[in-house]
Formats: C-alpha cells, sequence, structure tokens
C-alpha cells in the first residue's frame, strides 16, 4: 500500500515538468487532482494496467485504450448518481501525467494557464465543468493545504510562521510537568482513560481508582496547542488536554 505521501514524491515530480514545457505555473491543485480521483494510487482505475489518475473519461475525441467502470456524478447537489462510463487508459504514470495535460490542453480550460495560485486554479476547474461534485474546490484546497503542496508552485516562497505564544507556553516546544495531572479529552473537558493515551503516555502514566489518566509529575510533554479559558491555560499534548496553569498555580513549566 502507497502513502499518500509516497505517491506525492512519484507523481508531483511529473506533473511539475510535463505542466512546466506546456507554459502551467500552478501544480499544486494538479497534485491534489491526482491525489483525490486516483486515492492517492489506489484506486483500480489508477493501478497497472490504466494509469488514469484525474478520472479522464473518454469523450468522442479519444482513440486509445478505455476501460468501462462504474463512477458517481453529483447531478444534483447533495445526491451521488452511480453511472458506468468509459474511461481514458495509459501505459504508465507518465503517460497518465501527459495525457491530463492533454485532455486540459484545450480552449475549454485555457483560462487554467491564467491561474495565479491554486485557489483559482481549483475554482477554474468546477466552472469549466471538469467534475460534478459540490464540494470540488473546497476538497482539492484542503488537500492543497494538508500535505503542503503550495511549495510545488513556481514562484512559491516558504513563509516562516511566527510562533504562537500564549501566556509563556509555546506550540512545538516542550514542558515538564510539577505535579501529577489528569489527561482530558479537550480543555476543561472529561477524564480520559487508560487506552485512549499514547503508548509513550502510558510509560508516564498512572491511572486512578476509576481507570482515568494521570500524567506523573517530572513528565517531559511536547505542546501541539493552547487554549486560554478564563484564568485558566490548557496545553494540548499528543495525549489530550492538561491544565498547564491557573491563576494561583503553574502545573507545567
Amino acid at each position: 500500500m502507497v502513502t499518500v505521501q509516497e505517491f506525492i514524491n512519484q507523481i508531483a515530480p511529473l506533473i511539475v515538468a510535463e505542466g512546466s514545457k506546456r507554459g502551467y505555473t500552478v501544480f499544486s491543485a494538479a497534485i491534489a487532482q491526482s491525489i483525490i480521483e486516483s486515492r492517492h494510487g489506489e484506486s483500480k482505475l489508477s493501478q497497472p494496467p490504466y494509469y488514469n489518475y484525474f478520472g479522464l473519461k473518454c469523450g468522442s475525441s479519444w482513440k486509445g485504450r478505455s476501460v468501462n467502470m462504474k463512477t458517481k456524478e453529483e447531478y444534483t447537489t447533495g445526491t451521488l448518481t452511480t453511472i458506468k462510463d468509459n474511461f481514458r487508459a495509459y501505459d504508465n504514470m507518465a503517460d497518465g501525467v501527459k495525457g491530463y495535460y492533454d485532455f486540459i490542453s484545450t480552449k475549454r480550460y485555457a483560462n487554467l494557464k491564467t491561474a495565479k495560485n491554486y485557489i483559482e486554479f481549483a475554482n477554474f476547474l468546477k466552472m469549466d465543468g471538469y467534475a460534478t461534485s459540490s464540494t470540488y474546490v473546497q476538497t482539492l484546497c484542503s488537500t492543497v493545504t494538508t500535505y503542503g503542496l503550495q511549495k510545488y508552485d513556481a514562484g512559491y516562497v516558504q513563509q516562516t510562521p511566527e510562533p504562537v505564544i500564549i501566556e509563556g507556553y509555546e506550540i512545538g516546544k516542550t514542558y515538564t510537568t510539577q505535579q501529577d495531572l489528569y489527561i482530558r479529552d479537550a480543555a476543561n473537558g472529561a477524564k480520559i482513560d487508560w487506552l485512549s493515551i499514547t503508548t509513550n503516555a502510558q510509560l508516564n502514566a498512572f491511572t486512578d481508582a476509576e481507570g482515568f489518566s494521570i500524567l506523573r509529575k517530572g513528565t517531559r510533554v511536547t505542546c501541539k496547542g493552547i487554549k486560554k479559558d478564563g484564568s485558566t491555560v490548557w496545553m494540548n499534548i499528543p495525549s489530550g488536554w492538561i491544565c498547564a496553569r491557573n491563576s494561583k498555580n503553574i502545573y507545567i513549566k
């Protein structure tokens, strides 16, 4: 089974190389399309011997190999209809990528070359009728940001984010618990049981009489998030939430 990142590592260089040759500058949305349409290379259509990573149907102009498969279309918003249709087939991944750019190198999709970023590219795709899904733009954009695909776009400059610091606690840094602390499912939320925490946390925790997890004093924890509730500050760690401090006491430092 190929992971999403492994699939990106395989197909992204091909998309960038082929798209660049044809005058495109936004590649992140195309990579996101390949992830979505092919289920990151796990769909039957994307695997040998078809190599169709973009859900490309034959249409009247296609003269190559094809395969008939079921697919779902959203002709009415919120309602999926299962149909059978003929899809294009290619000889390898590189040809599948070339086939995608052949498909969009028509007058219908001419605006894609003018897209300045992945959001415009995604909206143009939907406007041009590439997909029937009512959430196609949102799904493409969220896929781009989830996997950081913007870095593949021409002229993209990586921005260094400002550190997130609340009451002296910074996301990404490591701290030490100053006393035994319950682990909760949310800031000021319910206590969680032993099976709900990570293996590493289990090595540094014990349970009370009811089976709720308590992190030991002196445990090193990595801050994943911070939330302030009145005078109380809660810290998100890999296993859940623990109290960092309140108006009277400091529990983590």
